[in-house]
């Protein structure tokens, strides 16, 4: 059937509307957005209001694997290296083993519900195997609250790195089906090869977006993004054809751009969190369009079985197991296995098997589908009663500040200081971004001569600026000081425009110097 361009665009721009506004009510209600997103796809489904027919899993997949690269970039984004480090081995071990453990432990309980064999019920559990933090952390800010100690650091390096072990199961599963003759001692050196490859690449690729974000000097700042986006599209391609896993390329590339400077970091930081926000809510309205309600029924009571394995048994085991080495509490432990959502990657996952043509594969589709809405319907909705009971909610004021708001802070919430670059400086002809400002300290205005520069991240100092900067830590900027060799003004309030302004300074000493 012929259907206009502008009937596609219409039904789209409604969609994406009355996803965003169910959004805004679900932490209101304590139903995770996901849940809402993948109900509007259904809602306007063929088994719905027969809005849109999408019945092609091969579509599905294509816009679920895009979505799910740039989410992953714009995790690896916001993913600060000073709050992990404390916690990388412990969320490597769970990323790693503990998805491991969760697939065999899911793959042995399956055959009981199901009259899938054991090769299909390991495939089953590696689909499931990762976990979504994303939902978990809106309803946690929309009820006021934190986790205590290093849980939030923990769970979200975990969602942020878990996907890639369960695309490789996932994949590696697929093989031994479909191939009658393979070994599953094959998918150890393949497992090496992807995860080996996919460290590099994600290495190497974030290190040359931020030099070519900071070098290439485009005429227009709308292209930055662009440029951005087509390097992260060449990360994930690129990986993939050298035989390494293309998501882990892309969340390392994305953990190591956003923690280094780059020019218009805000900005790009906003926008591909914006960006991550659109591909979850089309993947989700994707694959609710995909899936029949109908077709659910079936297999509920094999849903549920499976799901009360993956919720009470198999996270748990897996978590406490894998913990073992880190000595955590119990009620910690318990919490991160209750945490363990599931979420869109493994309905992604899901129809790898039907593109595959696997012979049970619209059944383990089904199954993964009712499993990851009972999954995020009940834990989704119980995290803060659960967080309460263990002891381990941690007020609203307590919490640690979010990037954007740590800079919001700095700028309102700042020292004044002001600093000369004088002809000695090795700051002289360096731009901005290339002097690396610590995140409490912000670059307000540069004198230079009687011009007043409201500086960039692309602006180079001259000797005799004078730089005014809002700090919220006084000694991030004297290690500024002390590494470029600037000069200190020392009073900065009793340093007035005109004696300011770099055309004097050059008539004279400079007042107050330190």
């Amino acid at each position: 059937m012929n259907v206009s361009i502008e009937k596609i665009l219409l039904v789209g721009a409604l969609l994406l509307m009355v996803s965003i506004l169910a959004s805004k009510t679900s932490g209101r209600l304590g139903v995770p957005s996901l849940l809402l997103f993948l109900g509007v796809g259904m809602l306007a489904g063929t088994d719905g209001l027969r809005i849109i027919d999408l019945q092609n899993a091969g579509i599905a997949q294509f816009l679920g694997t895009v979505a799910l690269v740039f989410i992953l970039f714009s995790g690896g984004l916001d993913t600060r290296l000073e709050s992990v480090r404390p916690v990388l081995w412990r969320g490597l071990s769970l990323s790693t083993i503990g998805v491991l453990l969760t697939a065999a432990i899911v793959g042995i309980s399956v055959p009981l519900f199901t009259p899938l064999g054991w090769k299909e019920g390991l495939l089953l559990g590696a689909i499931i195997s990762s976990t979504d933090a994303a939902a978990v952390f809106t309803i946690l800010r929309s009820k006021g609250m934190g986790l205590k100690g290093s849980l939030r650091p923990t769970l979200e390096f975990e969602s942020g790195s878990n996907d890639p072990m369960a695309y490789f199961l996932t994949t590696g599963m697929l093989t031994l089906i479909t191939s009658g003759d393979a070994s599953p001692w094959q998918l150890v050196p393949m497992f090496l090869l992807q995860m080996t490859i996919g460290g590099l690449m994600g290495y190497g690729m974030g290190l040359l977006m931020t030099r070519a974000i900071n070098r290439i000097k485009l005429d227009f700042d709308g292209l930055y993004p662009v440029l951005l986006l087509a390097l992260i599209m060449l990360t994930f391609a690129a990986t993939d054809v050298l035989g390494g896993n293309g998501f882990l390329a892309v969340y390392i590339a994305g953990i190591m751009m956003g923690n280094d400077d780059f020019l218009h970091k805000k900005s790009l930081i906003r926008f591909y969190d914006g960006q991550a926000w659109l591909m979850q809510i089309v993947m989700f309205l994707a694959l609710g369009l995909l899936v029949n309600p109908r077709e659910l029924v079936p297999v509920m009571g094999a849903g549920v079985g499976i799901s009360l394995v993956l919720m009470f048994i198999a996270r748990p085991l897996a978590v406490m197991l894998t913990l073992i080495p880190f000595r955590m509490s119990f009620a910690k432990q318990l919490m991160i296995s209750w945490v363990g959502l599931r979420g869109a990657v493994p309905i992604v996952l899901a129809t790898y098997p039907m593109m595959a043509g696997l012979e049970h594969a619209g059944l383990i589709f089904n199954i993964v589908f009712f499993i990851v809405i009972t999954s995020v319907a009940l834990q989704g909705t119980t995290l803060p009663v659960v967080a309460r009971w263990l002891g381990l909610e941690r007020p609203e004021s307590a919490r640690s500040l979010s990037p954007y708001d740590q800079e919001i802070s700095t700028e309102l919430r700042g020292e004044l200081r002001r600093v000369l670059v004088g002809p000695q400086s090795t700051a002289v002809g360096r731009s901005m971004v290339q002097m690396h400002f610590p995140l409490s300290t912000l670059a307000t205005r540069i004198n230079r001569g009687s011009v007043h520069i409201f500086p960039s991240g692309a602006t180079r100092l001259e000797a005799g600026d004078v730089v005014t900067m809002i700090t919220s830590r006084p000694r991030d900027v004297e290690e500024l000081v002390r590494e470029w060799g600037l000069t200190l003004i020392a009073d900065p309030s009793d340093a007035n425009e005109e004696t300011l302004r770099a055309g004097e300074l050059s008539k004279g000493p400079v007042p107050d110097i330190r």
